[in-house]
C-alpha cells in the first residue's frame, strides 16, 4: 500500500515539474522573442542614423567644395602629400642617385625651389665627390638635356621619378628636375601660373649652362599641363626646346577630373560640372593641353599606358588627335605611343618598358637631326 501511494506521489511530482518546465519555456520564449525585436529594432535604428549621416556628408561636401574653391585646388594639386615621407631632399644619394647633385635657385622673391641634376651614365665616375660648380659645367659636355617635370603629390624623390632618372641618365642624357613652389623642400605658395614661371626659370638656367646641346621637356601626367604652357610660352618666344615627351596627359584639367577615379561617385550629382569643376576655372587652374598644342611648334612625342587608371587611356589620344592635325606641328614629328594593358605600366610605370631606349633614340635622333638643320 506504502508502494503505490508513493508511485502515485512521484508521477504526480514528475506532471506537476513537467507543466511548470512547460509555462517557463512559453514564458521565457516569450520574453526571448521580444528580446530578438529589441535588438533587431536597434540595429536598424543604428543603421538608418549612419546612412542618414553619410547621406548627409555626401550631400554637403559638393557644397562645401563650391563654397571654398581652395580645397579643389589642394586636391588638383595634392602637394600636402609627401610620399616617401622620410627623405632627405638635400641627399639624393640616399636614393641610389650618387651621380646627382641638389641645387636651390630662385624664380622670384620669396620663392625657393630644390633642384636635382643627374649627370649621364659616362660620368658617373667623374661625378663622384663633385661641387655643384663642376656639375653645372658638366651641362655644356656633348649631351642632351630633359627637363623633367613631375606630376602632382609626393617629390622629386618618388620612387618611381628616381627611377626615370636612372633610365634616362643609362641612355646619356643630362636630366634636371625640380619640385615646383609649394612642394617637397620649395618654398611659395603652388599655383599654375606660379609652376609654370619656375619651369621657365630652370629651362633658362639650363639653356644658359648647355651650351648648343639639346634640350628636351618631358611632362608627366599634371605635369604635361605645365609643359605645354612651358612650351607654348617658348615657342612665343621663339626660343622652343628641341622636343617635348607627354607621359600619361589629359586634354584639360576640366576633363581630366571628371575621368578620375575620385569623381566617380560625384559624376551622375546633379550640377557635377558647377560644384566640382566650376571652382577648379574659379581658382585660376586650367591646364589646357589642347589648346597650348594648337601654339607649340617642335617635335611632340605622347606616351600613354591602356591601362592608365588616373588619366584615361583615350584623354591622351584625343590630345595626340588634336595635336597631329594642328597646323602648328605642320614642319614637325608628332607620335603617339601605346603601351598594352598586358604590360600593366598603368600611371607611372612606363620607365619600365624595355623598349623605352629605342623609343626615345628613334624620336629624339630625328629631333636632333631637326635640330641641327
Amino acid at each position: 500500500m506504502a508502494f503505490h501511494q508513493e508511485l502515485v506521489g512521484g508521477i504526480k511530482q514528475t506532471a506537476v515539474l513537467d507543466a511548470f518546465l512547460k509555462s517557463s519555456d512559453e514564458h521565457f520564449g516569450c520574453y526571448s522573442d521580444e528580446g530578438h525585436r529589441i535588438r533587431r529594432y536597434g540595429l536598424w535604428f543604428r543603421l538608418r542614423k549612419l546612412i542618414i549621416w553619410l547621406l548627409g556628408v555626401y550631400i554637403a561636401i559638393p557644397f562645401l567644395v563650391k563654397l571654398c574653391p581652395a580645397i579643389q585646388a589642394k586636391l588638383v594639386f595634392l602637394n600636402f602629400v609627401r610620399v616617401p615621407y622620410f627623405i632627405d631632399l638635400k641627399r639624393p644619394q640616399d636614393q641610389g642617385l650618387n651621380h646627382t647633385c641638389n641645387y636651390y635657385l630662385q624664380p622670384e622673391e620669396d620663392v625657393t625651389i630644390g633642384v636635382w641634376h643627374t649627370v649621364p651614365a659616362a660620368l658617373w665616375k667623374n661625378a663622384r665627390g663633385k661641387d655643384q660648380l663642376w656639375f653645372e659645367d658638366a651641362l655644356g659636355s656633348s649631351h642632351p638635356v630633359i627637363l623633367y617635370l613631375h606630376g602632382n603629390a609626393g617629390t622629386r624623390g618618388g620612387d618611381h621619378r628616381v627611377e626615370l632618372y636612372k633610365v634616362l641618365s643609362s641612355l646619356g642624357y643630362h636630366v634636371v628636375t625640380f619640385d615646383y613652389r609649394g612642394w617637397g623642400d620649395s618654398v611659395g605658395s603652388p599655383s599654375e601660373r606660379g609652376m609654370t614661371y619656375d619651369a621657365l626659370h630652370v629651362f633658362d638656367w639650363i639653356k644658359a649652362r648647355s651650351g648648343d646641346n639639346p634640350v628636351y621637356i618631358w611632362g608627366h601626367s599634371l605635369g604635361t599641363g605645365v609643359a605645354t604652357n612651358l612650351v607654348r610660352r617658348l615657342c612665343e618666344r621663339e626660343t622652343p626646346p628641341d622636343a617635348l615627351i607627354l607621359e600619361s596627359p589629359f586634354t584639360n584639367i576640366r576633363e581630366e577630373a571628371r575621368s578620375h577615379p575620385f569623381s566617380v561617385i560625384y559624376r551622375y550629382f546633379p550640377g557635377f560640372d558647377w560644384f566640382f569643376l566650376d571652382p577648379i576655372t574659379t581658382s585660376g587652374i586650367k591646364f589646357a593641353n589642347d589648346e597650348n598644342v594648337k601654339y607649340i611648334s617642335c617635335s611632340l612625342l605622347i606616351l600613354h599606358a591602356e591601362d592608365d587608371p588616373v588619366v584615361p587611356f583615350h584623354l591622351g589620344k584625343k590630345l595626340y588627335n588634336i595635336a597631329a592635325t594642328s597646323r602648328s606641328f605642320r614642319d614637325y614629328k608628332v607620335q603617339f605611343v601605346p603601351f598594352h594593358t598586358d604590360l600593366g605600366y598603368r600611371h607611372k610605370y612606363i620607365y619600365r618598358s624595355p623598349e623605352l631606349p629605342r623609343i626615345l633614340r628613334e624620336f629624339l635622333g630625328k629631333s636632333e637631326h631637326e635640330h641641327h638643320h
